[in-house]
């Protein structure tokens, strides 16, 4: 069954989410990120480029040449298909980070599903529905505080 975690208390979902894929890719773990609005995808995918000077996450969009020789493939489409691109057989399973305010179709296909919420009502809100659509499906989401980490952490 898939672990499902929420990272709740982000102050900015996105940024969280950057640092987030840098250290899942600098763990060696590949990353499925699926949004199916288009500008926040690309927001997040020029911030990734941006977010810290020193930082380099190769990623990729899922239809790019490149999708199976990159750790972190970026998708509006279907997340199964881009992790079918973003990995041949034998490769370990890429976890599937979800930046849209629904839940990612066919989540439960992936070992670990991550979702990150700030502290923006609507984004909580929007969490909210996952989290119950996650439990009626079976799933026991946990609960990360963000806000309670150190700072730097």
């Amino acid at each position: 069954m898939t672990r499902i975690d929420f990272a709740f208390g982000a102050p900015d979902r996105l940024r969280m989410a950057c640092q987030v894929v840098r250290k899942r890719f600098l763990a060696g773990q590949r990353l499925v990120v699926y949004c199916k609005d288009g500008t926040r995808l690309a927001a997040f995918d020029r911030m990734l480029w941006a977010f810290d000077d020193t930082a380099f996450v190769p990623h990729v969009l899922a239809n790019d040449p490149l999708a199976s020789d990159t750790p972190v493939v970026l998708t509006a489409g279907d997340p199964l298909e881009a992790a079918q691109a973003a990995g041949p057989d034998g490769q370990p399973q890429p976890w599937l980070l979800n930046l849209d305010d629904d839940c990612p179709p066919g989540f439960e296909a992936f070992e670990r599903l991550l979702e990150i919420v700030s502290d923006d009502p609507e984004d909580k809100q929007a969490a909210r529905q996952r989290w119950r659509i996650y439990q009626t499906a079976g799933h026991t989401p946990q609960s990360h505080d963000l806000s309670r980490q150190a700072p730097g952490g």
